[in-house]
């Protein structure tokens, strides 16, 4: 793959500038272009088809406002953000009335997502050109497929949170300002088209197909498992929960997944609990022994992992405690360590429904390895050392409040702990159990959808659910329980049309209270500078923006 750069350095002095001054000197000479057609080998493909990879990490790993992952679930049923705990881009997201057509991370997400259709089109419009030589059907399939994999997932994206937007289907090679949003009709059979091919054409997992790394590990790639769960949610959102079954049949009956049910990996030899095992940096592919991992965007070296690691991500930061701000009794600070996951701001902080009133006490997930709630002076200088740090004062509110562990990440050499080099588990067995209940019991299929979700309840060592308890509150209370701080929690809430009403009904805390919410808040805003450039056509705000 090439990109032609070529950089002119004109010097025109002052006195010639004024006295030459004429309408051609403001015609754009365009110097630098990437083009579409240089694509043409194998090689330019898979270097294309990592940057989309590479692109994908950036939205997970967005930094500059550290804040960014309070986007996502600030605001709604899980997290609220202590006020001197604050950053500023998640702040309309849990003060509405600020949340306008000019915000900061619905632009981001905005421009983002176009990106990454812009990129997967060029590669796209590239391999599925019929004078395409030197590469078999099949390799050209598996390069189409995961592009249109990305294409999908940033247009689901899209159309979860803006509803309508613009369809582009090839590559942008010249401005454009004539956008339209689609019908969402339109948006989603594009959508369905897209992951039903990269199905059908992405590969298998651990098959002779699979692709390696530099370090000659299984590369974490697109495989059809992921087009199909992702497939299924869109089915979902798209109001034909039949088809969306189907997908997640499909992934289980497979057996290619298998939920853990059993201690493994680098801590099984110390106090923990299954569940806990999946989130330890070592033990989340596949290959590390996670047998539920159905994809797993990793962070490492770019020179020996997909996509490598971009800027910082800020999870850690977000969901850890702040516990190193305790000082003991006598006056010694604790101690940074491993076992309490690094150093955490506590951005945000989980509402009193979760810690108190989600899980049942004998529920795997509720454990304090993997909900933390007690904590203990660690200064082997204290004479407090060991002892319990009691829940006085404002520490409960950042500096020992309950949070999970599921972001635990301790570089010894990095204690103050701004980066963070963790595996995101974006697709994992445990969610296709609850998009199979959320499908089963759209249909009306009770019994199927109890049976569905009591397999992972079965799991968590939680009292089986009964055919009565089951609606869709009770599938995204238990979605909270499993996939707290993996899943998009927002996204989840816009995808069910319920983030009003189980915010309203469970962030209820008076400490930076939500306020200004309403139905309209279903859909983001369409970013104010979209519409501004636009000049040749309307694109259209949505309601009450």
């Amino acid at each position: 793959m090439k990109k032609n750069l070529i950089i002119v350095l004109t010097i025109v002095a002052g006195l010639q500038l004024f006295s030459s001054c004429k309408k051609t000197f403001l015609d754009e000479t365009v110097y630098s272009a990437y083009a579409p057609e240089t694509l043409t080998d194998s090689l330019g493909f898979e270097a294309s088809v990592i940057g989309l990879h590479n692109h994908l990490s950036t939205f997970f790993s967005y930094s500059d406002p550290q804040g960014w992952p309070s986007v996502w679930h600030a605001g709604t049923d899980i997290a609220w953000v202590p006020p001197t705990q604050k950053q500023g881009i998640e702040v309309p997201y849990y003060d509405y009335t600020q949340l306008i057509s000019t915000d900061g991370a619905a632009s981001f997400t905005w421009g983002w997502a176009y990106r990454m259709i812009n990129n997967a089109n060029i590669i796209i419009k590239n391999v599925e050109n019929p004078g395409l030589a030197g590469m078999t059907q099949a390799n050209k399939n598996s390069i189409d497929a995961e592009a249109k994999f990305f294409r999908a997932y940033a247009y689901n994206m899209l159309a979860t949170l803006f509803g309508k937007v613009p369809l582009v289907t090839s590559p942008l090679t010249a401005p454009k300002t004539d956008f339209v949003r689609a019908s969402l009709d339109s948006v989603n059979n594009l959508i369905i088209q897209d992951l039903s091919f990269a199905a059908a054409n992405l590969t298998d997992v651990g098959g002779s197909t699979s692709k390696t790394n530099a370090n000659g590990k299984p590369a974490s790639r697109a495989n059809k498992y992921m087009a199909m769960q992702l497939l299924a949610e869109v089915y979902l959102r798209a109001n034909k929960p039949d088809l969306a079954e189907q997908q997640c049949n499909a992934i289980i009956s497979s057996g290619k997944f298998s939920l853990v049910n059993a201690r493994y990996g680098i801590k099984s030899g110390q106090p923990g609990d299954p569940f806990s095992d999946m989130f330890w940096y070592g033990n989340q592919r596949r290959y590390q022994g996670n047998k539920e991992a159905i994809w797993v965007m990793e962070q490492e070296n770019p020179s020996t992992i997909t996509g490598g690691i971009t800027n910082n991500p800020q999870q850690r930061r977000n969901w850890g405690a702040a516990y190193y701000q305790v000082n003991t009794p006598d006056n010694k600070p604790m101690v940074i360590c491993d076992s309490l996951g690094g150093r955490g701001i506590a951005r945000m902080r989980l509402t009193d429904w979760v810690v108190y009133g989600l899980y049942e006490p004998t529920d795997m997930r509720y454990s304090n390895y993997n909900l933390r709630r007690k904590f203990y002076y660690n200064n082997p200088a204290s004479t407090f050392n060991g002892q319990p740090i009691p829940y006085t004062g404002a520490d409960t509110v950042f500096k020992i409040c309950p949070h999970t562990t599921k972001w635990y990440q301790f570089d010894p050499n990095d204690v103050f702990g701004f980066a963070m080099i963790k595996d995101f588990i974006l697709m994992r067995l445990g969610e296709t159990y609850l998009l199979l209940a959320e499908a089963q019991f759209k249909q009306g299929k009770i019994p199927e959808a109890t049976a569905s979700l009591n397999v992972i309840r079965a799991r968590a060592n939680a009292t089986p659910a009964t055919q009565g308890q089951v609606t869709l509150d009770f599938i995204l209370d238990e979605r909270a329980r499993e996939l707290l701080a993996e899943e998009n929690r927002r996204m989840t809430l816009m995808r069910t049309g319920t983030l009003v009403a189980r915010t309203t009904l469970h962030n209820t805390q008076i400490i930076n209270p939500v306020v200004g919410l309403t139905s309209k808040n279903l859909l983001l805003p369409i970013p104010q500078s979209e519409i501004n450039l636009n000049k040749d056509a309307v694109l259209d705000q949505n309601p009450g923006y």
